[in-house]
């Protein structure tokens, strides 16, 4: 069904881009145009002829702006169906005029909430009340009635209109009405979340609501027969990650590439130091502190260089011209980096260099001082799980050191950076340290020991006087037995199993310092 040739268009908009171009081009076609307040004098302004709604309605704006376009003149010549006499005789009888085009977009409500300086009046002001209503009765009547809610939607408006002669077709309408109503579910959605926050409710209020916008379609999903694509939230461009990250060079992620490049990142945001992880499938081979990024990168590496091959780095500060040569060595190869920025020699030797220069996800996450977001989601079947993100500072004064042994002062510079590598291995896990390195990690297993078991393989001769830090306690002194005899000076644990006393009596028999933290750090 092709819509009637749009001959009058209705526009109020917030956002104010590209529209003087697209105003000038609907003149141009034969549309005459209706506008209020601000909108109209923007389009006043750049000399584009417009009629003003309230001289249409003869009534005048009121209320500081609160009500301008809620009128039956302007409703009713967006709702009325052109194939039905009564509705438009209606129009006839009252002396209304038929909107084929509605333009609006909303009062800039998330980001005035966004400054820390708005008061609760201000937010409120910038609830929109006829903005969504106005885009509502124009998605309801889609048969009949285009709208625009975004910018982006302008180029398809027009080249429609000029291929079907000032109309559109059916097939956008509809398209542009879905966008039309997440466009006004999204608003309401922030609004309501803030709400929430008014009434000390923003930890799990009674209805979620949630807004994901397409960022990209993927090749595939987890494996080639899974479709896949990447939605962005709402709030993303406030902290740190993949989503937002600005890719610099190399192939489309993937969808393994994106979940590995948010565990590598994740790991090394905390860092104070330069920090480089090494992640291969979800989980941490290599991660290393140092005083500079190219030795935390070649300790990283060499955490468990065969897994490093084909593996996914992730950065916490400028990737420098040093830190590239590093990762230039023969026989590397990395599928993907994230940073907080590259420099230009950095970049231009990673994209030149090495044999897989052309392929290198490069993505530059910037600014890695904002904050975690404070939450973690993960969908299941029939609803989603929620929890306080595991991004918690372990406050060491509640740490205690329960053997007779107690660990050096080195011992507790690598307990420390252990303990804080383990929140980011699949549980069991347990993870092997020295100098602040991780030598091998034991993940994912259904038996502790069984982790106990693959870290030490992983450490080989290394793991002498290194440290062990396992994400929940001991249930058996049999971790701590295989630990003593591959050589490990101290442990880090949550404590809290009955069988502490135990395990407690064997570090003490093999002399090995042990410390509860009180506070596990499962990742199932």
């Amino acid at each position: 069904m092709q819509s009637p040739t749009i001959q009058r268009a209705i526009i109020s908009v917030s956002d104010k881009t590209g529209l003087d171009d697209f105003a000038r081009e609907l003149v141009s076609l034969g549309v005459a145009l209706y506008s209020t307040g601000g909108t109209r004098t923007f389009l006043e302004s750049k000399g584009i002829p417009v009629q003003d709604v309230s001289a249409y309605t003869g009534f005048p704006e009121m209320m500081d702006g609160r009500l301008k376009t809620l009128h039956p003149k302007v409703f009713g010549g967006i709702l009325c169906r052109h194939d039905r006499n009564d509705d438009m005789n209606g129009l006839k009888e009252h002396d209304i005029v038929s909107f084929e085009l509605v333009v609006v977009n909303l009062y800039p409500f998330e980001e005035t909430i966004a400054k820390p300086d708005t008061t609760a009046a201000q937010a409120v002001e910038k609830i929109d009340i006829g903005g969504p209503s106005l885009v509502r009765a124009a998605a309801k009547n889609h048969l009949f009635t285009t709208i625009a809610t975004n910018p982006t939607q302008f180029g398809e408006i027009l080249e429609s209109m000029r291929q079907n002669q000032g109309a559109t077709t059916l097939d956008l309408r509809k398209k542009l009405a879905a966008e039309a109503f997440l466009h006004t579910a999204k608003y309401d959605r922030a609004i309501a979340n803030w709400f929430a926050k008014q009434l000390g409710e923003e930890d799990f209020p009674p209805l979620m609501s949630v807004a994901f916008e397409k960022a990209a379609e993927l090749r595939y999903g987890e494996n080639p027969h899974q479709k896949a694509a990447v939605y962005r939230s709402s709030d993303a461009a406030d902290r740190p990650n993949i989503v937002t990250a600005r890719q610099l060079n190399g192939k489309e992620l993937s969808y393994n590439n994106i979940m590995d490049l948010d565990a590598a990142m994740g790991i090394v945001l905390r860092s104070k130091a330069p920090a480089v992880s090494v992640i291969k499938h979800n989980n941490p081979c290599g991660v290393a502190e140092a005083e500079s990024l190219a030795t935390a990168c070649e300790k990283a590496l060499a955490g468990d260089p065969l897994s490093a091959f084909g593996s996914i780095l992730g950065m916490n500060r400028v990737l420098d011209e040093e830190t590239a040569n590093v990762l230039c060595t023969p026989g590397l190869f990395i599928e993907a980096i994230a940073a907080e920025g590259f420099e230009p020699k950095a970049l231009e030797i990673l994209t030149s260099t090495p044999k897989w220069h052309k392929n290198v996800r490069l993505m530059e996450v910037g600014d890695l001082s904002k904050p975690q977001s404070a939450w973690a989601w993960r969908a299941i079947e029939g609803g989603l799980l929620v929890q306080n993100a595991d991004i918690f500072d372990d406050p060491e004064d509640e740490w205690q050191i329960i053997t007779e042994a107690a660990p050096t002062k080195k011992q507790m510079e690598d307990l420390r950076f252990a303990w804080a590598i383990c929140r980011f291995v699949k549980s069991n896990a347990i993870v092997l340290c020295k100098d602040r390195m991780l030598l091998g990690a034991g993940a994912g297993q259904m038996s502790r020991v069984d982790s106990v078991e693959i870290a030490i393989r992983k450490a080989g001769d290394r793991i002498k006087d290194a440290v062990l830090a396992s994400d929940a306690f001991f249930p058996f002194p049999d971790s701590i037995e295989l630990a003593h005899e591959a050589g490990i000076s101290a442990i880090i644990q949550p404590g809290g199993s009955k069988n502490d006393p135990l395990v407690i009596e064997a570090c003490n028999k093999y002399g090995v310092a042990m410390i509860f933290t009180g506070r596990r750090h499962f990742k199932h």
